[in-house]
């Protein structure tokens, strides 16, 4: 699918080059490092990476899930600060409530400072908008095997590509309704499904709904919720963190699910033109922490933990997927017993 490029200036991508997951036993046999009693050059080898890295590009995919009408699109518009993909909302109050008839998926090229990413936005049903929500989540869960399964396919073939399109989900963003009330019981079973599947993070919808009190009391129940009922949501714990990284998963804990606000109408306040919703009783500024979360939003997911999400994904996610998927190749090809 043809990636349209986009030019983009907020948002700020950090490359790193993470450390392995696990060191091979082997490695003990090189005993103790040693420095080189004159210049060797290898330390040059992470821009070396970093230069091929810049010349592929990355991928990231995210998955919206949420009812109609919570301003999905929108937030990821005011995330990637640009129009990436149009958005299914009313115009005004006369306009129906407009539905997204199946999933669909939306590529962009975004540049900034020479580093290219290539943004793939899945915007899925609003799931519980009809009478009868038996079974409305299957077509999400479907999509994330499938989305595995073609990236098996890829990886088994006999004459594979060198590098090819990784259309995994990355990132899914669960929108709760900003009720008050906590998860309902379709919400438990949702995030409980995709859970298992892909790296869910929960987000309160139009916060600005509701009173600052009315917020923080509303994160606290859904937080009780969240442990309650066992739900395994990004970020997870790892015994690779270091004592810094260990302290910020603590402090995003804490703070999840954000409350966010998304607009793509833009004010200049105090010298700076940011997105706004304005109502009558006065401005949003969604770029201030003090109006809504969505700088901790956006630092978390792109900032900090983009990388992360790709890793997890595919070490985690699509790494238990084909464990299983080759097991059950390997059962269903052995001879049986007579």
């Amino acid at each position: 699918m043809p990636y349209p490029v986009i030019s983009a200036r907020v948002v700020s991508i950090s490359i790193y080059i993470s450390k392995p997951k696990h060191i091979p036993s082997t490695m003990s046999s090189y005993g103790s490092a040693v420095s080189p009693q004159s210049y060797v050059g290898f330390d040059t080898i992470t821009r070396q990476i970093e230069r091929r890295l810049l010349k592929r590009g990355f991928q990231f995919n995210i998955m919206l899930v949420g009812q109609s009408g919570l301003g999905k699109t929108s937030l990821v518009n005011t995330l990637f600060a640009n129009h990436v993909v149009d958005s299914q909302g009313r115009k005004s109050p006369e306009e129906p409530l407009a539905r997204t008839p199946e999933i669909t998926t939306t590529s962009q090229t975004i540049v900034e400072n020479d580093v290219t990413l290539k943004l793939t936005v899945i915007d899925t049903p609003g799931y519980g908008d009809q009478v009868n929500n038996e079974k409305c989540w299957e077509p999400l869960v479907k999509y994330v095997k499938d989305q595995h399964s073609i990236y098996l396919r890829k990886e088994l073939t006999a004459q594979r590509e060198k590098h090819f399109e990784d259309t995994r989900v990355h990132c899914v963003l669960f929108f709760v309704q900003p009720t008050g009330h906590g998860l309902k019981p379709l919400d438990i079973v949702v995030l409980k499904k995709l859970s298992e599947l892909a790296n869910v993070v929960p987000v309160i919808a139009k916060s600005d709904s509701l009173t600052l009190p009315e917020r923080d009391m509303f994160k606290r129940r859904l937080q009780q919720e969240f442990t309650q009922h066992r739900l395994h949501l990004y970020p997870y714990d790892s015994d690779e963190h270091t004592p810094e990284e260990q302290q910020l998963t603590e402090q995003v804990r804490a703070i999840l699910p954000f409350a966010i606000v998304g607009s793509e109408t833009m004010e200049e306040i105090d010298g700076r033109v940011v997105p706004v919703r304005r109502n009558k009783w006065g401005v949003v500024n969604v770029s201030n922490e003090d109006h809504c979360e969505f700088p901790h939003l956006k630092a978390f997911l792109i900032s900090t933990n983009m990388q992360d999400l790709i890793e997890t994904t595919a070490q985690v996610h699509y790494e238990g997927f084909r464990s299983r998927q080759l097991l059950a190749l390997k059962e269903s090809s052995a001879p049986k017993k007579k």
